[in-house]
């Protein structure tokens, strides 16, 4: 099937996040994110793509702080709250029933629920075609213990992927391949 050069990221699983800002004014936001990577480990660097409208972007402006909270299957159904267009300084946390937790290094709270954080302060910004590309520097990194082996435990933390709108993959196997 040949898909529109657009619909490109149809085929792509792709880790959500809900990413946690705060206005001026001590308001939290959270707001799901799936065009999400690592960049770079030294320094440790993650982006983010975002619509420069949205209040997540007008936060990180003013304060240069977020946290990539990473979020597991649970999270599905809270993903059309998390993504409503509130007005500004609408605490979307309290909207989705989530609990609000003190971030180790930065203002901006962490999601209890989630099953890990990086706490980012802002190294810099890039405005590619219609988004901004948001780079943190990965200041704290924390998992849930019961969610972290050597490597991510993917059946314990059950990580929520975003595929394309309401399409989200659930179930994940970790396995390990031998060279050849």
């Amino acid at each position: 099937m040949r898909l529109k050069d657009e619909e490109f990221y149809k085929v792509l699983v792709r880790p959500t996040v809900v990413i946690t800002t705060i206005s001026k004014n001590g308001i939290p936001n959270a707001a799901p994110f799936s065009w999400t990577s690592p960049i770079s480990t030294k320094p440790p660097l993650f982006g983010f793509s975002c619509n420069p409208k949205h209040d997540t972007w007008r936060n990180i402006r003013e304060n240069g702080e977020f946290v990539a909270n990473l979020v597991g299957e649970e999270f599905g159904p809270l993903m059309h709250i998390l993504e409503q267009d509130f007005p500004y300084e609408v605490n979307e946390m309290e909207k989705a029933n989530l609990t609000q937790t003190k971030s180790v290094k930065i203002r901006p709270p962490r999601v209890k629920e989630a099953f890990g954080w990086f706490e980012c302060k802002m190294e810099e910004y890039f405005k590619i075609a219609d988004h901004i590309w948001v780079v943190g520097k990965v200041l704290v990194s924390e998992v849930k213990d019961e969610c972290m082996g050597e490597v991510i435990n993917v059946e314990k933390a059950k990580p929520l992927n975003h595929i394309y709108g309401e399409y989200f993959v659930t179930e994940m196997e970790k396995r390990k391949f031998q060279r050849a």
